[in-house]
């Protein structure tokens, strides 16, 4: 069997959300011709003959809990602006056999079935699709909406350590996109240190955040002191309506701020809000004020404003995740990767600055060209 025959799985959860749609609907029209691969940073020269699978053998299916068919819900972002017009009509066929490849997710209210039947059906259902589907491996990517972290009195494990929990048992490779628990619950800690998988990091550095990873380091490199650094969020959609609630966006907001905390060596004074404001739908405007000193004391002030997409900028990342991923556990990589950082808030280990993380990334394309 030649590579290029050779198929890699994607299994997505929270397969019918707004990234994981955008991403099965891009990798679709990759493979068509229709689009370029812009924003994966897997597709620039130097990821070339590192051995990832291409776009073109990508297979996706996952869990969700929403029922609404995968190409509907590709017309709805078409509608919001997030993918091109016509895309959803010229996908269709395609994004009809993903929608058959994704299965009920949970627990569901009701749901009676505890915490490890949950990880079995979970597990099996991931297994089943990779080997109907003939694949060589499956990456598990959650791209869920974020959930409150949980409490210390909580008996049950979060829905997305339940995931993460399956695709270990279904010997998969997994990143959590989310700032959800996923592999740093407690009770994973023994299945997550003898997994023998490769797995990388939580939260997604895709917007607000990645700005933030370039511009503090400016400021530690030229010795100029932050004082404030203040962050307004304005955003719709299912991001918007889950972030509504405190808990889930003192998760997000946690990721946010440990970025300026690992680089400028002290958290700020300023916090970050976050505001669920319907009629924006799945954009987001970012606001940043960074108050900062200069030569004699002199206060200066720094102001940025970030307008974009979540979903069209964190699809094309996770499409790299999981090509990166599945050629790491080809190449017989296991455990954290912290080369993996440039793609995280909350990266597991490595450096924090941007630059830095970039480096890291480009040397294990270079790792990954060496292992072929």
């Amino acid at each position: 069997m030649t590579a290029h025959a050779v198929r890699t799985g994607v299994w997505f959860i929270g397969a019918r959300g707004s990234v994981a749609t955008t991403a099965t609907a891009g990798a679709a029209a990759i493979a068509a011709g229709l689009h370029p691969p812009t924003g994966m940073v897997t597709e620039t020269p130097p990821f070339t003959g590192a051995g990832l699978p291409p776009v073109t053998t990508l297979v996706f299916g996952g869990h969700d809990t929403l029922d609404c068919p995968l190409p509907k819900r590709a017309e709805a972002l078409a509608a919001g602006g997030v993918l091109p017009y016509g895309l959803p009509s010229a996908l269709e066929a395609e994004l009809t056999v993903v929608d058959a490849e994704i299965r009920p997710g949970g627990p569901l209210p009701g749901d009676t079935r505890g915490d490890e039947e949950l990880i079995a059906a979970f597990a099996a259902d991931i297994e089943d699709f990779t080997r109907r589907n003939g694949l060589a491996r499956t990456v598990v990517i959650n791209v869920a909406s974020t959930e409150p972290a949980p409490g210390e009195a909580d008996s049950r494990l979060p829905a997305s350590s339940l995931y993460a929990a399956a695709a270990l048992r279904a010997g998969c490779p997994y990143a959590n996109f989310t700032p959800s628990t996923g592999l740093r619950s407690p009770h994973l800690h023994d299945a997550v240190a003898s997994c023998a998988l490769p797995h990388a990091g939580r939260d997604g550095k895709t917007g607000q955040t990645l700005l933030r990873s370039v511009l503090a380091p400016m400021f530690v490199q030229r010795a100029l002191p932050v004082r404030a650094w203040s962050g307004t969020n304005l955003l719709g959609g299912g991001d918007g309506a889950a972030l509504a609630d405190p808990a889930a966006a003192a998760a997000k907001n946690a990721g946010k701020e440990r970025v300026l905390a690992d680089t400028l060596g002290a958290a700020p004074e300023g916090e970050v809000h976050i505001d669920d404001v319907p009629a924006m739908g799945d954009w987001k405007t970012a606001w940043d004020h960074i108050a900062f000193d200069g030569f004699l004391g002199s206060r200066m002030i720094l102001q940025t404003i970030w307008q974009g997409c979540d979903s069209a900028l964190a699809a094309p990342l996770v499409l790299d995740l999981a090509r990166l991923l599945a050629r790491s556990h080809e190449a017989g990589l296991t455990g954290p990767r912290p080369e993996l950082g440039f793609y995280f808030k909350d990266p597991d280990g490595g450096p924090a600055a941007l630059p830095e993380q970039y480096a890291a990334l480009l040397a294990f394309a270079d790792r990954l060209r060496a292992a072929r």
